[in-house]
């Protein structure tokens, strides 16, 4: 986890309470004005105005969801009153104005800002400040009746997540990983809410994990399959296919193996910033994602052996024909020999008198051509 700062420090008042600056406000000011032509702050669309990408927003106390709706001011106010208090706000693919004012309020940095709403990012953690930055690829297996060159076999998109000391914000891009299924089972398990907002990160990430195992064991099936049909006698597997194939397991492997840094550095005793009890359940995580990546491995690896395997057919096959196309030939070769010798009209020529001779040459031309035939046959050319 790397601190790209060295920002975020408390700093005691005259009065000997503890200040918490609202870090980064300058950073996401200077970015609203780089992205604003006239330099005016960008607001959150009003209500009936636009689409509004915050899909939920929770306070929780002492493990427990407090009732109201809350807007994500007001709930980060009254999450900083309470000792065991945090807010997760939930986002799906939140606009540019409305995730940079929340930033404002959070102290969110630019850089992760901008992160969050692009979503092109491989999966990372970083530190900014007091705020830790999680990012998650998410996968979904696409079900399909047959598989075809241009079959979508797993979907995927993005988790990222900002933690800080009293909130926790998930921003989701796609569908591949729906979080409303977290939020439910979390609610229902007020000791483990009690750790705060690295409690809701393992949810999230354990749910992504276990959406991985489940892409992996279906991504089994459709290789068994493709490999039953390569080595088919009677099927003709087609190339595009399993090279589709090769491309959809590239992009899930993409999602699963660069989440195994993040996660050790989140599992090591160096890190300080995730509850010891939190970090036993990212273990847990981290041996479900390590049995992933080697599953991914070995299908990478069997899949090469099939393209390897279906090349090498292609390629006997295509000498087989050309066998197939030589035997042929010798055969046609002969009567050609034979009819041309006949063909060049010289008066002295073996036969040329003789009453059964048309006859006999044209048995002789049969039987040699039934001998060749057979002789091919019999070493596998015909």
């Amino acid at each position: 986890m790397t601190d790209r700062t060295g920002q975020g420090r408390t700093t005691p008042s005259h009065t000997g309470r503890v200040l918490r600056p609202r870090a980064w406000p300058s950073p996401v000011r200077a970015m609203t004005r780089i992205l604003n032509a006239d330099g005016s702050p960008p607001v959150p669309a009003p209500a009936g105005s636009g689409r509004s990408g915050v899909v939920d927003c929770a306070l929780y106390i002492d493990g427990k969801r407090q009732p109201g709706d809350w807007g994500y001011a007001d709930a980060l106010e009254a999450a900083r009153r309470e000792e065991h208090g945090f807010v997760w706000i939930g986002l799906h693919q939140p606009e540019l104005a409305e995730m940079t004012a929340i930033a404002e309020t959070y102290g969110l940095h630019e850089l992760a800002v901008e992160d969050a709403v692009k979503a092109e990012q491989r999966p990372k953690l970083e530190r900014f400040g007091e705020v830790s930055f999680l990012v998650l690829r998410t996968a979904r297996y696409c079900e399909h009746t047959e598989l075809t060159e241009t079959s979508e076999v797993v979907e995927t998109g993005q988790v990222m997540l900002f933690i800080g000391p009293n909130f926790l914000i998930s921003v989701r891009h796609g569908d591949a990983c729906r979080l409303s299924p977290v939020r439910a089972d979390l609610e229902t398990k007020q000791e483990l809410l009690l750790q705060g907002p690295w409690a809701v990160a393992y949810g999230v990430t354990d749910r992504v994990v276990d959406l991985y195992l489940e892409v992996a064991e279906q991504l089994e099936d459709d290789l068994d399959q493709l490999e039953a049909e390569v080595f088919d006698r009677n099927s003709h597997g087609r190339i595009q296919r399993i090279y589709q194939m090769k491309r959809e397991l590239v992009e899930f492997k993409r999602a699963v193996v660069p989440l195994q840094r993040p996660l050790m550095t989140l599992t090591s005793q160096m890190n300080r910033e995730v509850p010891k009890e939190i970090r036993r359940y990212f273990r847990d995580v981290q041996d479900h994602l390590s049995r992933t990546v080697e599953q991914v491995n070995s299908y990478d690896d069997l899949l090469n052996s099939i393209l390897q395997a279906r090349l090498a057919q292609v390629t006997v096959d295509q000498n087989n024909d050309m066998r197939k196309i030589a035997a042929w030939a010798a055969i046609a070769a002969f009567w050609t020999g034979v009819a041309g010798i006949y063909g060049m009209n010289f008066e002295n020529m073996p036969e040329l008198k003789m009453t059964y001779g048309y006859p006999v040459v044209l048995a002789l031309m049969l039987g040699v051509s039934l001998a060749l035939y057979r002789w091919f046959r019999r070493n596998g050319w015909l």
